[in-house]
């Protein structure tokens, strides 16, 4: 049995001295003698006692630490034995998962002291217990797969003691019935709940506060932020307890998250959202009405046209900058107001209801709070945001991003906490830190660079053809398709091939699979994760994808031999954030191009290789299909950022490496 995914305690043996760093991970260390296939890593020592340094002296600390370092034990056994509540913060639940149910538990064993333990997600992932038992009374279910879906739903809740969704295997990733009966606060009505004590929300911040170590993910810990203005939670609200130290694993998506929760979004979704809800309710409830049904219609209606001034009924999905708020509200300042006071009448009309239900008390927050959002992205004139427009599948967001995260996160993060250790296997540029931290605001931090213990050289062939033409050659994807055809009948397939576009992707994808006698895999016709697992098990697959396959993917051994990349991964300049960063920074004295886009795409492109050597018995080959990187002066920082590989512009040593593997 795996242990409880909110608590986990070692049992206390006979009392010592403390323990150091040094006694977990000298060459005849603890875990030397616990694990039966530990390695010596010096800098998995040289990690270790710096982050231990860095939360004694109440320090800043940065680490780039290459892959195989075994970071994640390097970090938690001083954040262990600090004696302070400290936060670990993931960038995916996938790792968080991985610390909480196979890290922890293996120290677990052997510590001499209490240790407890918990990992927190955000609220979509946990069930609520009311609405399970609404469901059973109330007519909530469309169709047979809902309703099959919540049977499943229902019996689990029986035995679940964490309400994580992740326990249940065996419901469809895309379950509609799960966003029905999730714990979402849009409609939670607190410690008034009758199932407020067992609530699995009310379980998780409970054992939050009796933990020492508490694992989030980044999306949680910047929710938690932006609410409550710090880690002491000065300001109020908030998810996570007070903590002294955190550390940030996969530290270098903190500025995008950090970008999302400092801003602020409204969307078609959150409209169509509302309104349904708040009929439901009514409902559920018994307090529908012609009156409250023609409100509900007004607000559908108004919003609905209110976005198609945006130009939002084009069928085309992308995000593009929005400058003109002065113009659009001298032309549309009726239909603006108009849907501000249907937001309103909703808000009062649920306001005077007799004997209004605790749960009308959330909606009507919720309306309030759009109307706020909508106001600030309409009227606001903070030079500090970029305003942009996304559309995403039927969906349509108004979004405002700030520019520069680096002060907000300065003054709301790093000036209140003694100690936050940022960390990932790539940080550095050229080996340097400069860009990190001035993108983040961490100019004083402490820095360790500990490469890997892998011999790239040795495991790894970079290749990059020459007789490609430039990326923006028309004749390039032609080439490029050619190029990549060759490349998998050295390889075998046993690819990863990843685009800096869907367009391009798809182009290629076209050309090459009707070429190759392997399985080629496209992204987007299946979930990834279920893409990935058809992957890992049919023999001689590529698969043909874009940014969400360049990091956080783990395919060790044979089956994943070879990665090619099509371009130097720099941010698109037009996309409406990436535009306005480049401009603050040339406003201000600045060089982008040096200083913010060759430095974002060394690391991207860091994250991109880093799929293929995942052990010490890996061999590949890494392809850039970018002749840019040895035919012009920026290209060396490209280079400088990478690990030491063998290198070659010929395409017979590709062969060659491959036959002698």
């Amino acid at each position: 049995m795996p242990p409880d995914p909110l608590q986990t305690e070692t049992r206390p043996t006979s009392a010592s001295k403390p323990l150091t760093v040094k006694q977990f991970f000298g060459r005849q260390g603890l875990l030397s003698e616990w694990h039966p296939d530990y390695e010596f890593r010096q800098g998995q020592l040289d990690m270790a006692e710096a982050v231990a340094a860095a939360i004694a002296d109440k320090r800043h600390l940065i680490v780039e630490a290459g892959t195989g370092t075994g970071k994640t034990l390097a970090y938690l056994v001083p954040a262990i034995l600090s004696g302070k509540r400290v936060v670990i913060s993931t960038g995916t639940k996938n790792l968080q998962e991985q610390l909480f149910f196979k890290d922890v538990p293996f120290l677990e064993k052997h510590l001499e002291s209490p240790l407890r333990a918990c990992y927190m997600k955000g609220r979509a992932n946990y069930a609520c217990r009311q609405k399970i038992y609404d469901a059973e009374k109330e007519p909530v279910l469309d169709g047979l797969q809902e309703v099959a879906d919540f049977q499943i739903i229902r019996d689990w809740e029986k035995n679940t003691d964490t309400g994580d969704r992740a326990e249940i295997q065996s419901l469809p990733e895309s379950s509609s019935a799960w966003a029905k009966i999730d714990a979402r606060s849009d409609l939670c009505t607190g410690q008034k709940c009758p199932q407020f004590e067992r609530c699995f929300i009310t379980k998780m911040h409970q054992k939050a506060q009796e933990s020492d170590l508490i694992i989030v993910n980044h999306h949680l810990f910047f929710a938690d932020l932006a609410v409550k203005g710090g880690p002491s939670g000065k300001e109020g609200g908030g998810i996570i307890p007070d903590y002294g130290a955190v550390i940030f694993d996969e530290a270098h998506e903190i500025e995008d998250v950090a970008g999302q929760y400092f801003g602020t979004s409204v969307s078609t979704y959150q409209f169509e959202e509302l309104t349904r809800d708040v009929a439901g309710l009514a409902h559920r409830k018994n307090f529908g009405s012609k009156e409250l049904d023609r409100i509900l219609m007004t607000l559908s209606e108004r919003s609905a046209h209110f976005f198609t001034l945006f130009g939002c009924n084009e069928k085309i999905d992308g995000r593009t900058g929005f400058r003109g708020h002065e113009a659009f509200l001298l032309k549309h300042d009726e239909q603006y107001r108009d849907i501000l006071a249907a937001l309103e009448i909703v808000a009062l009309q649920l306001e005077l209801l007799r004997a209004a239900p605790e749960e009308a008390i959330p909606l009507v927050n919720r309306a309030r709070d759009i109307a706020r959002r909508l106001q600030f992205w309409m009227e606001s004139s903070e030079k500090a945001y970029v305003y942009w427009i996304e559309r995403r599948g039927r969906g349509t967001f108004l979004q405002a991003t700030p520019i520069d995260v680096s002060s907000l996160l300065d003054e709301k993060l790093f000036d209140n906490i003694d100690v936050a250790v940022l960390t990932s296997a790539t940080l550095a540029v050229a080996g340097e830190f400069e860009f990190v931290k001035q993108r983040l605001g961490l100019r004083n931090a402490r820095t360790l660079t500990v490469p890997s213990h892998f011999d790239y050289h040795e495991q790894a062939l970079l290749y990059v053809p020459q007789e490609l033409p430039e990326p923006r050659n028309p004749a390039y994807t032609a080439a490029a398709s050619r190029e990549i055809i060759e490349i998998l009948f050295h390889s075998r397939g046993r690819a990863f091939v990843l685009f800096t576009s869907y367009q391009q992707m798809r182009l290629v994808y076209d050309r090459v699979s009707l070429e190759v006698p392997f399985q080629t895999l496209l992204q987007g016709t299946a979930p990834r994760m279920a893409l990935l697992d058809e992957f890992r098990r049919t023999p001689n697959a590529v698969l043909f994808a874009t940014s969400s396959f360049w990091q956080g993917v783990d395919v060790p051994g044979e089956q994943l031999s070879c990665v090619i990349i099509d371009k130097l991964p720099f941010a698109v300049p037009s996309d409406p954030v990436v535009e306005a960063r480049i401009a603050a920074i040339r406003e201000n004295g600045g060089e982008p191009f040096s200083e913010y886009q060759v430095p974002q795409a060394a690391i991207a492109l860091k994250q991109g290789f880093g799929r293929l050597i995942r052990n010490r018995t890996d061999r590949g080959v890494l392809v850039l299909l970018d002749v840019r990187i040895t035919k012009t002066r920026y290209g060396q920082i490209f280079f400088d950022s990478l690990p030491d590989y063998s290198f070659t512009t010929k395409r017979d040593d590709v062969g060659r490496f491959f036959a002698h593997g």
